[in-house]
């Protein structure tokens, strides 16, 4: 596909109005460059730029994607596959998460909360629907295990 007319300058405006909108992480905006139909060298040049200016950072994306992905009440696992997916690196992935000093168990035992009430399982079927729900929420077993137990024991 030929590149378009826009070249460099149209490039960068188009990547700031990506970024405007949200942050993204390098592969992302290279991905929609790309679709765009754009040259390669073209995208790696005004990739370059940007994070010259520090206008996309790969950490930044990666700190306000766990912000948005905790308000949705999810899950460690599920926040790190979906950070991995997007190209971001397991270091910064495990840097990201340790510096944030999540009480995984709390937001497990909230995100059970909201949407099954503070009522306790009421039997064996209700704990293994809310283990499923957690589970799928991106919770390890543990967690799981500690957010359905204790509401069962209370």
């Amino acid at each position: 596909m030929p590149e378009p007319a826009a070249g460099f300058d149209g490039l960068l405006d188009t990547a700031l109005g990506l970024l405007a909108r949200r942050e993204h992480s390098l592969r992302e905006l290279r991905s929609k460059l790309t679709l765009r139909g754009h040259e390669a060298a073209t995208i790696e040049a005004v990739l370059d730029e940007l994070a010259a200016r520090d206008l996309v950072s790969d950490e930044r994306f990666a700190e306000a994607f766990l912000r948005s992905r905790l308000e949705r009440g999810q899950g460690p696992l599920k926040i790190r596959a979906q950070l991995r997916e997007r190209g971001v690196g397991a270091p910064l992935i495990d840097a990201v998460l340790s510096e944030a000093e999540i009480d995984w168990d709390r937001c497990a035992d909230a995100a059970r909360s909201r949407r099954f009430g503070n009522a306790p399982p009421g039997d064996r079927e209700d704990m293994a629907r809310q283990a499923r729900f957690l589970r799928g929420r991106g919770f390890s077993e543990g967690q799981v295990a500690r957010a359905v137990l204790s509401e069962a024991g209370r």
